[in-house]
């Protein structure tokens, strides 16, 4: 059977992506001719339910951002598959595939909250015109139809309809990514890429955008792909969660099953830093021995291995599967079932 057709049949899964890679070319020379590729996005496999979250997290520069716009095509892949349940279109596409005309319709079910509330807002449109641009262009409303529903969208994210006649400049930090939210829930997308949404932000403002976005997510019926580096945020919000380092997943599991039970060290090594609320509690710091290898020559075998406590011979000689160690726990280690790593003293 197909993956298409698996994915067809299995009405619990909107996006399903398969071996999914993205290499920059390094050009060298006067001819810029290639002389290496930097390996972003390497052999990435996952899934997330219709109406679920699932966290991405992972070192900076790991690939998160990347493998999330590679998703939606804003970068174009060099490999894999990115199998989307249209409602729009009426059956499961391959993202990776889709021509332009295809590929506008699912601009409207796939949309993306960017990282910076600054830079991804252009100060010289209001608030209306960046919100409302989508229903412009996909000829969704115009005229008062069109204020409406930016009215109406603006209300949904906590911000006033009056809001619209301003610039973004005018906004704190948090309000700008507001209007960011309101603009992806323009064309009621099925699926929602949060790209480090609140890390730009102050602590409880933070709270603020998290709990907002768990409200829409019920009100709209919503999925998340929630890209983040702060491991309390993404237990905070998500349902599962994959772990990235060097452009590869090192593990993918429910959230309370990683965190009380991780099965690769690298997860171990993120969870020892993620503070506990307990003055009682003395937690054991992992640290990491040396830096990331570059993306662009990579080590043999698992890419964790030269800053590995846990490492044997095998290790840097054969590459881990990834693997599922039962309900649908994955990890990408040799020694996923024999470790006794620490998890996270639940709160």
């Amino acid at each position: 059977m197909s993956v298409e057709k698996a994915l067809e049949l299995n009405e619990e899964v909107l996006l399903q992506v398969d071996g999914l890679k993205k290499y920059f070319p390094v050009r060298k020379g006067v001819l810029r001719r290639v002389a290496g590729w930097v390996k972003a996005v390497d052999n990435v496999s996952l899934f997330v339910g219709d109406g679920e979250t699932l966290g991405l997290v992972g070192e900076s520069g790991c690939g998160k951002t990347t493998c999330g716009r590679t998703i939606l095509r804003l970068i174009e892949p060099t490999a894999g598959s990115v199998l989307f349940r249209s409602q729009r279109l009426g059956r499961v596409v391959d993202v990776a595939k889709q021509r332009k005309g295809a590929l506008k319709t699912l601009r409207r079910e796939m949309q993306i909250i960017f990282q910076d509330p600054y830079s991804s807002l252009n100060p010289r449109m209001t608030v209306g015109d960046i919100v409302g641009e989508g229903l412009t262009v996909h000829h969704v409303a115009r005229g008062q139809q069109k204020q409406d529903r930016v009215r109406e969208l603006l209300q949904a994210v906590g911000l006033k309809g009056e809001h619209m006649r301003r610039y973004p400049h005018e906004f704190s930090g948090g309000q700008r990514q507001r209007i960011g939210v309101a603009r992806a829930l323009a064309l009621d997308p099925q699926l929602i890429i949060c790209d480090e949404p609140v890390s730009a932000l102050d602590v409880s403002i933070q709270a603020q955008v998290l709990n907002l976005l768990e409200d829409l997510q019920d009100d709209f019926q919503l999925t998340y792909l929630f890209i983040a580096h702060d491991l309390s945020v993404v237990k905070h919000i998500s349902d599962r969660l994959a772990v990235m380092y060097l452009g590869k997943i090192a593990e993918l599991a429910a959230t309370e099953d990683m965190f009380a039970k991780p099965s690769h060290p690298y997860t171990e090594a993120l969870l020892s830093a993620v503070p506990v609320p307990d003055p009682d509690y003395q937690s054991e710091r992992i640290l990491l021995q040396g830096d990331v290898p570059s993306p662009v020559n990579p080590p043999g075998g698992c890419y964790f291995h030269p800053r590995c406590r846990y490492a044997q011979p095998i290790c840097s000689e054969k590459e881990p599967a990834f693997r599922d160690l039962g309900n649908t726990h994955f990890s990408a280690c040799h020694f996923a079932d024999s470790l006794e790593l620490a998890g996270v003293k639940a709160e």
